[in-house]
């Protein structure tokens, strides 16, 4: 059944009304060709989602107004919360990344700029890139049926990202143990164990170039674990997908 996310001051909780505008609105009056009667599933920022019938489309003001019917109960998003901060890539992989690291759960995205990074932004294409990432994440988190839309911080560097210390656990990728040059990696299974629900996770992906030295061993003076991710050295936009894949797994189905 399709959904919508819903900003809150749409809400009229006490009432059993919801509002739906923008290009909510020209999804469900011209592309599904939704009538009065119709029913599909809301979700409020808290979290909550619910299905709704629509009692009235006002194409003056372009909106549909929605009576709530029932309170779902669903619970479809990972038990920890995860970030994933990525290092800038080249092409349009970061859209890809966005898209699918959300189908798996994410609830935070944090563009990296990296000393190894290739691609550079500059203020307004930086601006253009975070709404086209912000729409990606909303449509996939509409796909998914999840119950809450990933948070598109703005760009960082991996030092400004570490001194927010609100994390529990941080994981840093690192290729030398697929190269044989082991420096202390982890196995992630040998991470997972130790691993609560409601953790804030950081997750930390490098470029295509990989992480600096420098920059792993900052991360390790913050308590940053480098981990390995099997003998395979993966593509930058792999690796994000190989660890929420595994914390899905094991979090998920297998614990």
């Amino acid at each position: 059944m399709q959904r919508y996310f819903i900003s809150e001051d749409l809400w009229n909780l006490d009432d059993n009304v919801v509002l739906i505008s923008g290009e909510d609105f020209h999804h469900i009056v011209n592309v599904m060709r939704e009538k009065t009667g119709s029913h599909f599933i809301c979700c409020h920022p808290s979290e909550q989602s619910y299905l709704v019938e629509i009692a009235e489309i006002n194409t003056d003001k372009q909106i549909v107004h929605c009576r709530i019917i029932e309170q779902l109960d669903e619970n479809t998003e990972l038990p920890v919360y995860v970030t994933l901060a990525q290092g800038l890539p080249k092409g349009d992989k970061l859209d890809l990344v966005v898209q699918k690291a959300t189908e798996l759960g994410v609830r935070e995205f944090v563009p990296l700029k990296m000393d190894r990074s290739i691609v550079k932004w500059d203020e307004k294409k930086a601006k253009k890139k975070l709404q086209r990432l912000e729409k990606i994440a909303k449509e996939a988190s509409e796909q998914s049926h999840r119950q809450s839309v990933p948070t598109i911080a703005n760009l960082e560097t991996v030092q400004s990202l570490l001194n927010r210390e609100t994390f529990d656990k941080i994981l840093i990728a690192s290729e030398y143990e697929a190269k044989g040059e082991n420096q202390g990696t982890e196995s992630l299974s040998e991470l997972l164990k130790g691993i609560e629900s409601n953790d804030r996770i950081l997750v930390i992906i490098g470029p295509e170039g990989g992480i600096s030295e420098a920059e792993l061993q900052n991360s390790i003076l913050k308590q940053a674990v480098p981990i390995r991710l099997g003998p395979r050295i993966l593509r930058t936009e792999t690796a994000p997908l190989y660890v929420l894949s595994v914390l899905s797994f094991y979090l998920e189905e297998w614990r």
